[in-house]
C-alpha cells in the first residue's frame, strides 16, 4: 500500500542523544554529570521564584523543571538545551491563573504542546525563525519590564493582596501601598540583589592569591544565586525578621513528585483559551529555538529546530500531567550547562535527577526561604534577560526598526504579549511590503530613433510583480500615449509576479485593445510564464505578444508598425 503525500512530507522522531551516543564514553559521562549537578543547583532557586512570580506554588515550578527538563533533554534536537520554567512564562502564566484559573492553565499547557509538536511534526520549527529580530528584542524587553513590576511587591514587602486591573490600575495600586512597606523584607531584599550584582568581583576578592586552593575551584561551581538563597534564609530566620516566606504563604514542599492525574478540560471552554494557548505555543517556540541558536554559536552545533519544537510539545503536554506549568529552554541554564563541560543531552537528564534528589532529601529546608530573596533573584533575571544596550543603539537602525521594536515593547509592557506580537508582524509585515514595493521598479528602455519613430516604447521591470506595486501597472495606462503603437515590457529582471499584479497586466493589455494599442511582454522566467498559462491569460493573448528576448520583441514590434501601416 502507498504511503498517502502527507505523510511524507512529516520530519522525522529522532531526537539528538541518540547520535550523542555514538562513541559515549565514561569520560563523557562524568563531564555530563559534572554539569548536570551544577545546572540543577542553578534551576533550583529559579524553579521555585518562577513559580511563585507566576501566581503558583513552589513546587509547581520544581515538578516542571524534573518532568518537562528530563524530556527536554531526552527528546530534544540540540545536545545542551537545558528546559524547565522561564522567565518569560511569568508574565502569561499569571495572567491566564488571575483569569482563567490554574484548571484552565493545565488545559492551555495541554494544547499548546499538542500545537507545538504538530509545529515540529509539519517543519514548521524553520518558519519561527522568521521572526524579525526586532519584534524579539521588542517583547523579551518588555517581558522584563514586567518581571521587574511583578516583584515590586515582595521586594519592598507590600501587605496588598493581588493585583487586578490593567497596567496603570496594578502600578496605582503598588505607588499606594509603598509607604506602608516592610522595611526589613526592603533591605533583605535590596542587599540581595546587590550581592547577586557585585558576586563575580566578591569571587574573584576571595580567590585572590588562592588558585592552588581547592577553596575557589568549590566555591567557583556553586553559583551566586544559591548562595544568596542558602545565606539569606539563615540571615532572616537567625535575625526573625518578620518577613514572608515559602512556609508562611504556601506551606511545605512535598518530597516527591505528584501521581500523574488527567485533567477534567470542559469542550465548552475550548473556544475561550484558544488565544492563551496560542500565547504559550508561540513563546515557548520563540525561547526554545532562540536558546538552542544561542547554543549552537556557543559549542559551534547546528540543533534541529523540528526535533526541538516536538520535544518541547511533549514536555508541555506531561508537566501538567505532574503538577507542572508551561516549560521551554532556558538560556542562562544552556549556558551554564555549556561552560561547565555538559556535551550530551545526558547533563540535562542528570540536571532533572538532581533537582528530584534536592527536592526529595532537603524540601523542608524551603519552608524558611524568604519571598525577599526570591524577588532580588528576579529582579537580576529581568535585569539580564533584557537586551537594554538596544535602546540606546536605536539610533542607527531604520525608522521602520525602531518602530517596530519600540511598539512591540510598549505594548508588551501596557496592553499584552499577545497583542505585541500581533501588531509587531503587522507592522512587519506592512514595512516589509513597503519596502518591497519601493524596490519594484518600471525603467524606461532607451530605443533608437527609428523605433521612437514607430512608436515602439518599452519599459524594463526590476523586482516583484505583486499587489502592492499594481498602481505601477495602472500608471502605464495613464503614460500611455495616442502616438504609441506598440509598448514593450521587459520582465528578464522581474523576479515573480502575483495573481493581483496578473490581473493588473490583464487589464492593462484590455486598455490598450480598446485604444488600438499592441502590449508586448519579453524575458519571462519559468515563474511568470507558468502563471500566465495557468491563469489562461497566455491564451487571451494574440501571437507574437510574449517574445523570448527583447530583441525579438523589437523585431515583432516593428512587424506590427508595418502591419498597421498597411492596413492604414
Amino acid at each position: 500500500m502507498a504511503t498517502p503525500q502527507f505523510l511524507k512530507t512529516l520530519k522525522p522522531f529522532k531526537p539528538r542523544i541518540v547520535e550523542s551516543m555514538q562513541g559515549y564514553n565514561s569520560q563523557r559521562f562524568l563531564k555530563d554529570l559534572g554539569a548536570g549537578v551544577t545546572v540543577g543547583v542553578v534551576a533550583l532557586p529559579l524553579a521555585m521564584a518562577f513559580a511563585i512570580a507566576s501566581g503558583l506554588e513552589p513546587q509547581t515550578g520544581l515538578f516542571t523543571a524534573i518532568v518537562a527538563g528530563f524530556i527536554i533533554s531526552a527528546f530534544g534536537g540540540s545536545s545542551y538545551q537545558i528546559g524547565g520554567p522561564a522567565g518569560a512564562f511569568i508574565v502569561v502564566v499569571l495572567g491566564i491563573v488571575n483569569q482563567y484559573g490554574v484548571a484552565n492553565l493545565i488545559a492551555c499547557t495541554l494544547m499548546a504542546g499538542a500545537l507545538l509538536f504538530l509545529m515540529g511534526l509539519t517543519g514548521l520549527g524553520s518558519l519561527i525563525r522568521l521572526i524579525p529580530v526586532s519584534i524579539v528584542i521588542g517583547f523579551t524587553n518588555g517581558i522584563a519590564v514586567l518581571i521587574a513590576l511583578s516583584q515590586v511587591k515582595d521586594f519592598f514587602g507590600l501587605n496588598i493582596d493581588t493585583i487586578q486591573g490593567n497596567f496603570f490600575e496594578k502600578n496605582w495600586a503598588l505607588l499606594q501601598a509603598i509607604p506602608g512597606l516592610n522595611w526589613s523584607a526592603f533591605l533583605l531584599a535590596s542587599i540581595s540583589l546587590a550581592f547577586l550584582f557585585l558576586w563575580p568581583k566578591l569571587f574573584a576578592a576571595l580567590c585572590k592569591g588562592r588558585t592552588e586552593s581547592v577553596f575557589p575551584k568549590m566555591l567557583q561551581s556553586v553559583p551566586g544565586s544559591v548562595i544568596l538563597l542558602l545565606v539569606g534564609t539563615l540571615v532572616s530566620f537567625g535575625l526573625g525578621l518578620d518577613v514572608e516566606t515559602i512556609g508562611s504563604k504556601f506551606g511545605e514542599i512535598p518530597r516527591s513528585l505528584p501521581t500523574l492525574a488527567l485533567p477534567s478540560i470542559e469542550l465548552a471552554s475550548i473556544q475561550t483559551l484558544i488565544g492563551p494557548t496560542l500565547t504559550i505555543a508561540f513563546l515557548c517556540a520563540i525561547e526554545s529555538l532562540l536558546c538552542a541558536r544561542v547554543a549552537d554559536g556557543i559549542a559551534h552545533e547546528k540543533h534541529d529546530p523540528n526535533q526541538e519544537l516536538m520535544a518541547q510539545g511533549l514536555a508541555n503536554m506531561a508537566s501538567p500531567l505532574f503538577g507542572g506549568m508551561p516549560a521551554t529552554g532556558t538560556i542562562a541554564r544552556t549556558v551554564t550547562n555549556i561552560r561547565s563541560g555538559g556535551n550530551s543531552p545526558v547533563a540535562g537528564i542528570v540536571h532533572a535527577f538532581t533537582l528530584l534528589i534536592i527536592m526529595m532529601v532537603a524540601a523542608p529546608l524551603a519552608f524558611h526561604i524568604p519571598l525577599a530573596v526570591l524577588s532580588a533573584v528576579l529582579m537580576f533575571v529581568a535585569y539580564n534577560m533584557g537586551e537594554w544596550r538596544e535602546f540606546p543603539k536605536l539610533k542607527q537602525y531604520s525608522t521602520i526598526y525602531k518602530v517596530i521594536m519600540l511598539a512591540t515593547f510598549l505594548l508588551t509592557v501596557v496592553v499584552d504579549l499577545t497583542v505585541a506580537v500581533q501588531v509587531g508582524l503587522v507592522l512587519a509585515g506592512v514595512f516589509f511590503i513597503y519596502r518591497v514595493s519601493t524596490l519594484t521598479e518600471f525603467i524606461p528602455i532607451y530605443l533608437k530613433d527609428e523605433d521612437r519613430a514607430k512608436g515602439i516604447v518599452a519599459y524594463k521591470i526590476y523586482g516583484s510583480l505583486f499587489f502592492a506595486v499594481v498602481g505601477k501597472i495602472e500608471n502605464l495606462i495613464l503614460n500611455t500615449k495616442k502616438s504609441t503603437q506598440v509598448l514593450i515590457l521587459d520582465l528578464h529582471q522581474t523576479i515573480s509576479i502575483d495573481t493581483t499584479a496578473l490581473e493588473g497586466l490583464e487589464e492593462l493589455n484590455a486598455e490598450l485593445q480598446r485604444a488600438g494599442h499592441t502590449l508586448v511582454f519579453c524575458g519571462l522566467n519559468n515563474q511568470a510564464l507558468s502563471l500566465f498559462k495557468r491563469s489562461g491569460f497566455a491564451a487571451q493573448l494574440l501571437p507574437g505578444q510574449i517574445q523570448e528576448d527583447f530583441s525579438s520583441a523589437i523585431l515583432h514590434a516593428h512587424a506590427i508598425s508595418i502591419e498597421d501601416q498597411a492596413g492604414a
